[in-house]
């Protein structure tokens, strides 16, 4: 299935992007020294936060290795599981992308998995999406004169340590603590550390560690940590980097001659898209819970049936909100309500549970 089609705002992949959201915390300036290695000069936490977003680098090709270990139920290949290479299987297991940047307007991911490579494009006003294993291509025109054609291509998960950082600093509060913790070495490059924590304890999230290259000054890698963890629960990191412009060849796409190619629309939408509710968020930073509809399981496809089949595995929950489905995992809680709402959060099932009776 298509990335540019309206996907349900359920999936694993859907909790791990709204923890990338809760992870907006924000950060109270205390200006703290990084214990840095000699052979870096000592950078504050407050400098390498405006390191993060003012760092101006123009193109860079390598390859990320993300891995997930949030306690979820281990999905077959076929909807998303280990070895998949849809990109809904990155919320489980290590998997292996790579990807290339050229500007605004020109970007490539690539995520390769034991059953083929699933691709997405973006070379000016045209986007692609593909997937060898189904042998399947869309295209997307971009408007000439649409705003949103000079963003970058969005998708369900960050794909790059700099997306995942940037969903962790892009609003500050004074609800998370900030400091550093010396230097790393990552994809062979020195690197400082920048440590994330929520002040709270109502949080699952323990801390965020960020790698900073210390010369261009973008994120090399990111992990995420529950609570009392000594292991990250996500991590996605470069193991191979590089900062010089890549070659247009890498974004001119072209779908193999015998492959089932779609001409998709910016108005490409289910016809009842717009009748949902607009997604909310109950309370701020990192106890943030976002309230959204639940799919449609009374539609009858390929995708609904695949919810409706993860659904049935999870456990039943009821109280005086009425009942529905839970699922629990070491960064997040969420919960689908028998009356069409879903709930999600870094927190624990008892702060949905008190967010829907509300």
């Amino acid at each position: 299935m298509s990335v540019l089609s309206a996907r349900p705002a359920f999936r694993w992949a859907i909790p791990v992007a709204v923890i990338a959201v809760v992870l907006t915390a924000g950060i109270a300036g205390r200006a703290l020294t990084a214990d840095a290695d000699p052979s870096l000069p000592p950078r504050t936490a407050a400098e390498l936060l405006v390191d993060l977003q003012t760092s101006a680098v123009t193109g860079l090709s390598g390859t990320v290795v993300q891995r997930a270990d949030l306690g979820l139920p281990e999905l077959p290949v076929s909807l998303g599981g280990q070895g998949s290479s849809e990109f809904a299987a990155l919320v489980t297991g290590t998997h292996t992308l790579r990807v290339w940047y050229a500007g605004e307007q020109r970007q490539r991911i690539a995520l390769l998995g034991t059953l083929g490579e699933s691709d997405l494009v973006r070379n000016g006003r045209d986007v692609w999406t593909w997937s060898s294993s189904s042998n399947e291509a869309t295209h997307l025109l971009l408007p000439a004169t649409d705003p949103e054609s000079e963003q970058p291509l969005p998708t369900d998960l960050p794909t790059t340590p700099q997306e995942a950082a940037d969903a962790a600093v892009a609003a500050i509060e004074p609800s998370t603590a900030v400091s550093t913790d010396g230097t790393a070495v990552v994809a062979g490059r020195p690197a400082y550390e920048l440590v994330l924590r929520p002040k709270t304890g109502e949080s699952l999230v323990g801390q965020v560690r960020i790698a900073i290259d210390a010369e261009q000054k973008v994120p090399l890698r990111v992990r995420v940590y529950a609570a009392d963890a000594t292991r990250p629960a996500v991590e996605i990191g470069f193991t191979q980097v590089s900062f010089e412009m890549p070659g247009d060849e890498h974004f001119d796409f072209k779908p193999p001659l015998d492959a089932t190619v779609t001409e998709a629309t910016p108005d490409d939408l289910p016809a009842d898209a717009t009748e949902q509710q607009a997604p909310t968020m109950v309370g701020a930073g990192w106890t943030a819970v976002l309230v959204t509809d639940a799919p449609d399981l009374t539609a009858s496809n390929e995708e609904t049936s695949e919810v409706d089949a993860i659904l049935g595995a999870l456990p039943r929950v009821s109280g005086s909100w009425g009942s529905g489905w839970l699922l629990e995992s070491a960064l997040f809680s969420l919960l689908v309500t028998d009356d069409g709402r879903l709930l999600v959060g870094a927190v624990d099932a008892d702060r949905l549970f008190e967010v829907v009776s509300g």
